[in-house]
């Protein structure tokens, strides 16, 4: 699903939304996602999951060209750990489908 998917599926179920306040909505909420992993904070959807950030130290790598050694620095990069409500969902539905003899 991209993100024009969800403003769209946000759209069509709350009639009383227009296409663009949909669309506002969908960026604040990722502007707000966003502002808050840069921030250092964790965030914990209940039932969704939670998303955080993992620190990757610095290493050495190699350049696959060259073959020479290459600094790599550190980095933070966002991390998403699924709650176990979604985990069973995606479960459940997934054995449904197979059971009706054929993969999505």
């Amino acid at each position: 699903m991209t993100r024009s998917d969800l403003v769209e599926e946000l759209a069509s179920r709350f009639s009383q939304l227009t296409h663009r306040d949909a669309e506002y909505a969908v960026k604040t909420i990722l502007d707000a996602m966003s502002e808050a992993l840069v921030r250092g904070h964790r965030i914990e959807i209940r039932g969704f999951g939670s998303f955080s950030i993992n620190r990757r130290p610095p290493r050495m790598g190699r350049n696959p060209r060259s073959g020479e050694s290459v600094h790599i620095p550190e980095k933070r990069v966002p991390h998403f750990k699924p709650g176990k409500a979604l985990r069973e969902a995606v479960d459940q539905r997934t054995a449904e489908i197979e059971a009706q003899g054929g993969k999505r």
